[in-house]
């Protein structure tokens, strides 16, 4: 838990196209976007003064607030921008970034037509996601009771809250084991993804990965696909039972918190964090540090 409750940080937020004092960035109780989950988010960091894939990671904002039902009221390059100016005026040069959009307090009830759609953008210095002491060896996942629904119902194109909050409760629940996060399936019972993150596996040389027809494509996820086909490494797309598990020798997690992660358990099968896993850890850790940052270090 952060020595300092996030609502009391220094600094500015964006908000609705403003620099605002980042403890006076606040709504009203009576939010849509609270009571209903209507909005929609994204999770990016900052390495060496630059946003990864910035404007990927809004072009999707603006992708899945077009899934709930409102239009986001900047444009992608109005975004990019103003996260950039912010990520200045913040001092940070390796940091988090979230930008945030939801419907706001003008109509309270299911439908909310007419509520204005909120916009804000906050960043603020977030280390590993998991403990690095842990990564280095993997971590340590539970398999999680919900699973990932069918698309028919759930918006699962959209990184939208609502979708969330079972994995606030899957990662709860494994943590109180002694877990570090959680595996989710899906709902037909095939391997998804951890809470927050993708999730890969390497069998013979060969990278595995579930068919992300669920649950979010991540940046992160897409990103290290290519790095592995630069590497040479064959990548299968497929479904994946819960019953091979046993049959692979590494796994790893891809995010844009997470970053690349080996896994070294899920539940009662183990993994040995080795060659690929490494590899990948290093070259996405090249690939998103700026030439220039990189070459001063």
């Amino acid at each position: 838990m952060a020595a300092v409750p996030f609502d009391q940080l220094d600094g500015y937020i964006w908000f609705n196209g403003e620099f605002v004092p980042w403890k006076e960035a606040k709504i009203h109780v009576l939010t849509h976007g609270l009571h209903y989950a209507s909005g929609v988010f994204e999770g990016e960091r900052a390495y060496g003064g630059r946003v990864f894939k910035l404007t990927e990671h809004n072009q999707r904002l603006h992708r899945s607030a077009e899934i709930l039902g409102f239009k986001i009221p900047y444009t992608v390059e109005e975004l990019d921008a103003a996260t950039i100016e912010l990520l200045k005026r913040q001092g940070f040069a390796d940091a988090y970034v979230r930008p945030i959009a939801w419907r706001g307090s003008e109509m309270m009830g299911v439908s909310a037509q007419n509520s204005r759609i909120n916009v804000a953008i906050a960043i603020w210095q977030w280390g590993s996601y998991f403990n690095p002491a842990e990564k280095l060896k993997g971590i340590r996942l539970d398999i999680a009771d919900y699973r990932r629904p069918d698309p028919k119902t759930a918006p699962s194109a959209s990184k939208a809250a609502g979708l969330y909050m079972i994995c606030t409760i899957s990662k709860h629940a494994a943590e109180a084991k002694g877990y570090a996060d959680a595996m989710m399936l899906d709902y037909r019972g095939q391997v998804a993804e951890a809470t927050g993150a993708n999730i890969f596996f390497v069998k013979d040389g060969v990278i595995h990965t579930p068919l992300p027809d669920c649950f979010l494509n991540g940046i992160t996820r897409q990103t290290v696909i290519e790095l592995a086909k630069r590497r040479g490494y064959e990548i299968v797309e497929r479904a994946i039972w819960p019953d091979e598990l046993s049959t692979f020798s590494e796994c790893f997690l891809t995010g844009s918190a997470a970053e690349v992660t080996p896994v070294s358990e899920i539940g009662p099968y183990t993994f040995t964090p080795a060659a690929i896993s490494e590899t990948l850890m290093n070259d996405y850790m090249r690939e998103v540090y700026p030439a220039e940052a990189a070459a001063a270090e």
